[in-house]
């Protein structure tokens, strides 16, 4: 190979990581929209302030219900037709999602807008990861990765600014708006050369039965699935419902969700970008989202600990739990490097999409518990569960750092 080929690969590598990370910030935006808005948004729709929490927890779990459904299909998708099939089909669909978002005038067709725009956005990640994943050199797609979700996770920065300063109908029209215009983008992108060789093979590609019918294979996808739970309650309970924890812990003035929102991603970042270079430095993933989930349970009881509360002490406790579960660009490449390419979108699709998905039965045994713990009792049961089963699945699953991607599932 000459050096201008090479010249030309980088260009083209580098081009493919920088079109993914935008697609993925403009996933978070569109993903987390919602959560920023869900008081303001709900209250101009004429919601009672009592029903609030209720209508808004269902909106919300309406999102993750289209991210499960929309894993499956785009993932199956990605699998039998190519990866840029979905770069661009899941892209289209939330971009005119979040246009509609901004007409809605009852909670429930907000809450299907919202369905459509999950199965929208379930997309986006599971094919950008697995484009870089299988593009770049086994030594080095953590680095690939990891500018992917850094980059990407600054979209909840985005979302919290823009729904600080604009109208939440506004909001969403920007964020259907920035989608249309990655579309434009998307034009230039190129199929990964794994996928076009097992594109011409005659095996099973997308049948995501192959992951229920041999049991080992069953076993490490579940196991992919729940390493990812405790990142997702962390955003999804902890600082979403951060209105109703400061209430709990007597904070000084109200808690703003989409302040919490915005430096909890901030220090997601920051904690991918330390995770990405922690697995590079010992090359494990396994030990760094160990380490991460440790972290974790210590930053959290210092968030359920919190009496008397203060908003400037929530912005640094949030960037705290961020850093702490920002291993999620490490949770999603071990889980595309456990399975070979005939399946590999199936799964690196699905696997982010369900523990997002996850956040309704957590949500609803969160609900449980509060009835009679309240809501910091609450906060410490369900992150010991989570995290208890997130270290039982990570024993399971075997190192994938510099793992040969290029087989097939048989």
């Amino acid at each position: 190979m000459t050096n201008t080929d090479t010249s030309k690969n980088s260009r083209n590598v580098i081009f493919l990581v920088a079109v993914a990370a935008l697609g993925y910030f403009v996933d978070i935006y569109d993903l987390l929209i919602f959560s920023i808005l869900r008081v303001q948004s709900l209250a101009g729709i004429g919601v009672p302030a009592d029903q609030i929490t209720e209508k808004g927890i269902h909106i919300l779990n309406m999102q993750m219900f289209g991210l499960l459904v929309g894993g499956i299909i785009w993932g199956i998708i990605g699998d039998k037709f190519g990866r840029i099939k979905v770069l661009f089909g899941s892209i289209l669909m939330y971009s005119i999602a979040n246009f509609a978002n901004g007409f809605v005038h009852d909670v429930e067709t907000y809450a299907i807008i919202r369905l459509i725009a999950g199965i929208g956005l379930a997309g986006e990640l599971g094919a950008g990861i697995t484009l870089v994943s299988e593009t770049m050199s086994k030594e080095n797609r953590g680095y690939g990765t990891m500018m992917v979700a850094v980059i990407g996770l600054f979209g909840a920065v985005a979302a919290a600014i823009i729904a600080k300063h604009y109208a939440w109908q506004t909001a969403y029209f920007i964020g259907g708006g920035l989608g249309i215009l990655l579309l434009l983008l998307r034009l230039g992108t190129f199929e990964s050369g794994m996928y076009k060789d097992v594109a011409e093979k005659k095996v099973s590609k997308g049948n995501m039965l192959m992951l229920f019918t041999n049991g080992k294979r069953f076993w490490k996808y579940l196991c992919c699935i729940l390493i990812g739970t405790p990142l997702w309650f962390v955003v999804g309970v902890l600082v979403t419902l951060s209105p109703e924890f400061g209430k709990a812990l007597h904070a000084t003035e109200p808690l703003s969700a989409g302040t919490g929102i915005l430096y909890t991603y901030v220090g997601i970042s920051i904690g991918d970008v330390f995770a990405g270079l922690l697995a590079q430095l010992v090359k494990s993933r396994r030990i760094t989202i160990l380490t991460f989930l440790l972290i974790s349970v210590v930053s959290v009881i210092f968030y359920l600990k919190a009496d008397g509360i203060t908003p400037d002490r929530f912005i640094w406790l949030c960037l705290f739990m961020g850093t702490a579960v920002g291993y999620w660009a490490n949770f999603v490449t071990i889980a595309s490097e456990q399975f070979g390419t005939n399946i590999r979108s199936t799964v690196t699709t699905t696997v982010p999409n369900f523990v997002r998905g996850a956040l309704i039965p957590i949500t609803i045994l969160f609900k449980y518990f509060v009835k009679d713990h309240g809501y910091i009792n609450s906060g410490y049961i369900m992150m010991g569960i989570v995290t208890v089963i997130a270290l039982f699945a990570l024993s399971q699953l075997k190192e994938s750092f510099g793992k040969d991607l290029d087989y097939i599932e048989e």
